[in-house]
Order: C-alpha cells, then structure tokens, then sequence
C-alpha cells in the first residue's frame, strides 16, 4: 500500500499543483515510485493520455515531474466551465455531459466510488501518492458530501499539508482563519503548514511564524520562496495570462488571444521559454497592436468566445492583421472560428440549432457534435503555404480534444481546393498529415488547413516537437531582416531542468526530514 501526503491551500492558487509537483520530483529522486491525485480537478487546461482519457494538465505535468506515464486514475474527476453557473463533467476521462452547478453539488456524493476505485489503482502500484486538493478545505458552504479536500483526506486516511499564499497578503490569517473553522477530526489531519511564495528577508517573517504555530497547535513546515519556475499551470488563474502589457520587447513578438473560456493555453508557453520571444496574452484590439503572430487557442466554448471577439473589435483587428500578410495560427476552437460558418445543431456548446458566420479566413466549416474527440496523435506537416512553408514535411506530435468536425467548403476531387479572391486564385492545403495505427495496419489522414499565412489544426502540443518553435520564431526573425537563432531548442530538456530547479529550491525551504515523518506516521 502506498503512503498518502496531501496538500491543500487556503484558497485556489495558493500554489498546490506547483507543491505537489515539487513533492513528485523529490520523492522520485529519493528512489520512491510516485504519483500524483486530485480527486476533482475544475479546469479548462486538460491533457490525453495514451488511452485517450482527458484528465487535468496539472496532475499531467505532476506525472511527468514523477516520470511516470499520465492516467485517467489520477484525476477521476475533471469539470471543464462551460457557462457561469455549469460544467462539463468527465468521469475517468470520459465526458458524461453537462452539468448546473447546483445538480453537480447534489450529485457529486455517487462519485465516491469512482474516487476509490482510482485510487485504488494508484495505492496499488505506488509507495507515495501526493494528493491535490482544491480551492479551500474551509468552504464551510461547500463541506457536505466533499470529494476534494478534507473529505478524501478521510477517505485515504491521508495527513495534511495546508499552504497559504503570502504574495496576497494575509497569510497568517489565511492559515490560522483556515484551521480555526475546521472541526476537530479535521483539525487532526493537518500535520503541517507551509507559507508560500514569499519575497524578502525569512529573519522578519519568524516572529510571526512562532505565533502562528502557536495559535494553529502545528509546526511550520516550509517557508517557500517566490519561484520563476516553469511548469505547466492548472486553469485562468495562472499568472501567464496577464494582459494590458505595453510594447513588446522581444525580437519576436507573439500574442495570443486570452479568450474568456480558453482552454489548453499551455499550447503555447514553448515560446514563452525561448530567448529573445515576446509572448503577450492580449483581450483589446488596443493591446494587440502589431505582433508579428496572432494565436487563436483552444476554448471551451467557440461561438460565444468568437462571438466576444466580434463585439470588442478583437476579430476585425485580426483581420486586418491577416489582410497585411501577418500569419495567424489557429488551434482546435481557433481552428474552428478561422473558417467560414459555425454550427452547433445538437447544442453541444449550449443553444441547440444556433449558426453563426466564422472569420472567414479559411474555406471551412465546422458543425459541433456532443461526441468528443479525444487522442494523441503523430504525423509530419504537409505542403505548408506561407511564411512557415519550412515546416514542411517536418514531424509533429500532440493530442486532439474537440467536439465537431471541421471541414473544406467546397470539395475539389483532390488533396488541394482553390478558389478567387479579389481577383488572385489562392489555394488551401491541408495542413497535417497525422498516422492512425490500429494493430499492425496504419492509415493517414489529413487535419487542419494552411492559406497564405492563415493555419489552422485541431492538434494541441504542436509547437513542442523538438525544431518547430525554433523555425517558426527564425521565420518571423528572418521576415523582420534579423539573423536567425543557430541554437536549438529543446523543450522537453528545457522541462527536465524545470522540475529539477523546483525540487532543489523546495529541499532548501522546506523541512523534508519532518515531511518524512509526517510521511511515516500518517494520520
């Protein structure tokens, strides 16, 4: 049986999901077979695994710091926002359909079987399982029938780590108002607390944290400092995604639309580790400016994200920029809004039968449908048009989550339809070659489209196959009459040394010899 250690914070972003990948990384180091759980994750940035499962990117990339192989047991739970007050709700990587927040509250206590049985899996072939919890185990308005915080910890007899974030502020009473509103057995479970994410001098912090063990009956563990790390980040809370920045400073200036349901936005953070790379997360046509490329993410709900960026100016400016011959990229919802209608005659995305007009700057139309697409896949670029023709041939890999299909208006009886526009003949390849394997037979099929300097594909993790960020921020160097980057980038290295840079700064902050008791004693 493996031995659970969990960590909860005070509120959401607190730094849980960097912790328990910090955690991940050190145990696997110490020789200890590690995984990562999160019982419910609520989320937009998700991660395939080989099986096909979607499960959150943050136990995804908690996998990867354990180096091991992401499953769907280890988040059984994932609910992607798709309205305000609603849910898609995926169950052991399998969408269920949607959900009111109110319904989900009342149905959620029939999952617990689902929890355990994943659980279970892990306890099985693991010694040390490092548990996430969610937002705040003090929701007092949220505690009957909980799933994700202290509620598991009962369920897996698990001890406590509570974090709280000092870069907010407040962080002694975040802890001390956190555990006074627990009960007793609770209380028990917290074996620990860590202040994270502090800047300064730690001498002028002790003070405090004598008193704070005081009152709170529990040790501190850890003060954590403030990390410039790298790792893949859990939802829209995630600092990335700032905008209102000025001028870009970067030799290569990207921005990327920060649409309010998007989804995946990891799909480009390979930029945001290159030298010399600008990567601006812009919601105006004022902060947009001039980039020298725009990217369309993916998004949890298509039409109303396009519909967003109709009424704030953000899709005209775009195409404008397209007109004046800047490439924009487009990947899965952005693929879909490029094209030239949206319909959605199920009500997949919410309004059964609704239809709007696309961008138009691609021959495509895209018809969502309640079944989800949901796999890796592998392949190699096809004749790509444009600025990034260097792509051509070249190999990519990812992963495919999307509900729709997306088609070529008009077809041509070949692998390339063409067409006039004011008055030039254009043509529009497909875009990706990808390879299907079933058994010992193998077949091909073409995914997304290329115009000019217009592409679009459902592939998310294009950009991280080793050479295909660096050629593409060479082209754009090349085009602004800059020497090119001779260096090779390799980003799955540059991961690697992420997760080592936080395993050796959380050694030096927190006090692992107790996290081992802790460990030991259990609950």
């Amino acid at each position: 049986m493996a031995k659970p250690i969990m960590i909860q914070g005070t509120m959401s972003n607190a730094g849980k999901s960097l912790l328990a990948a910090g955690l991940c990384r050190i145990f696997r180091q110490d020789g200890y077979r590690t995984a990562p759980f999160k019982s419910q994750n609520m989320a937009l940035n998700s991660y395939i695994t080989k099986e096909g499962l979607e499960i959150g990117r943050a136990q995804a990339a908690q996998a990867e710091a354990a180096g091991i192989e992401p499953t769907a047991a280890m988040n059984p739970i994932l609910l992607k926002p798709t309205t305000d007050v609603g849910s898609q709700v995926i169950v052991n990587g399998v969408p269920t359909g949607n959900m009111k927040a109110r319904d989900y509250f009342a149905y959620k206590k029939n999952l617990i079987p689902i929890i355990w049985e994943a659980y279970e899996k892990l306890d099985k072939e693991y010694d040390i399982i490092v548990i996430e919890g969610a937002g705040s185990p003090a929701e007092i308005n949220l505690k009957q029938d909980d799933i994700v915080n202290m509620g598991l910890a009962r369920m897996v007899n698990a001890p406590v780590l509570l974090a709280g974030d000092i870069d907010r502020g407040g962080v002694f009473a975040q802890l001390y108002g956190t555990v006074a509103l627990l009960e007793e057995e609770e209380k028990k479970r917290i074996k620990g607390l860590i202040v994270n994410k502090f800047r300064g001098d730690v001498s002028i912090l002790e003070p405090g944290i004598r008193q704070l063990e005081e009152l709170c009956g529990r040790p501190v563990v850890g003060v954590v400092p403030y990390m410039q790390v790298d790792i893949d980040d859990e939802d829209s809370l995630s600092s990335r995604l700032k905008t209102g920045g000025g001028a870009a400073a970067g030799l290569a200036d990207i921005a990327v639309i920060r649409l309010p349901r998007i989804s995946n936005f990891t799909d480009a953070a390979v930029f945001s580790a290159m030298p010399g790379v600008s990567l601006r997360y812009v919601e105006s046509p004022q902060e947009l400016g001039e980039p020298d490329l725009v990217i369309l993410p993916g998004t949890k709900n298509t039409i109303g994200d396009l519909l967003w960026m109709r009424q704030n100016g953000l899709e005209g400016a775009v195409i404008k920029l397209a007109d004046r011959g800047t490439p924009v990229w487009g990947i899965c919802g952005g693929y879909q809004m490029l094209g030239e209608t949206l319909s959605d005659p199920e009500g997949a995305e919410g309004e059964p039968g609704r239809s709007i007009s696309g961008m138009g700057l691609l021959p495509l139309t895209t018809v969502f449908q309640r079944e989800k697409t949901r796999r890796q896949v592998s392949g190699s670029f096809g004749q790509v048009e444009g600025l990034f023709s260097s792509l051509s041939g070249k190999c990519l890999s990812g992963y495919e989550i999307h509900m729709g299909e997306t088609v070529i208006c008009r077809e041509m009886g070949a692998a390339d339809t063409t067409r006039m526009v004011n008055g030039n003949l254009e043509i529009c390849r497909p875009f990706a070659y990808l390879i299907d394997e079933t058994g010992s037979s193998k077949a091909v099929h073409s995914d997304g489209w290329s115009r000019g300097n217009i592409y679009g594909s459902y592939v998310h993790g294009i950009f991280d196959q080793e050479g295909i960020a660096g050629e593409i921020v060479n082209e754009l160097r090349r085009k602004k009459g800059l020497p090119e980057n001779t260096e090779s980038f390799d980003y799955q290295a540059y991961r690697t040394r992420q997760y080592d840079y936080l395993a050796r700064e959380l050694r030096k902050s927190l006090d692992m010899k107790q996290i081992y008791r802790i460990l030991e004693e259990g609950c």
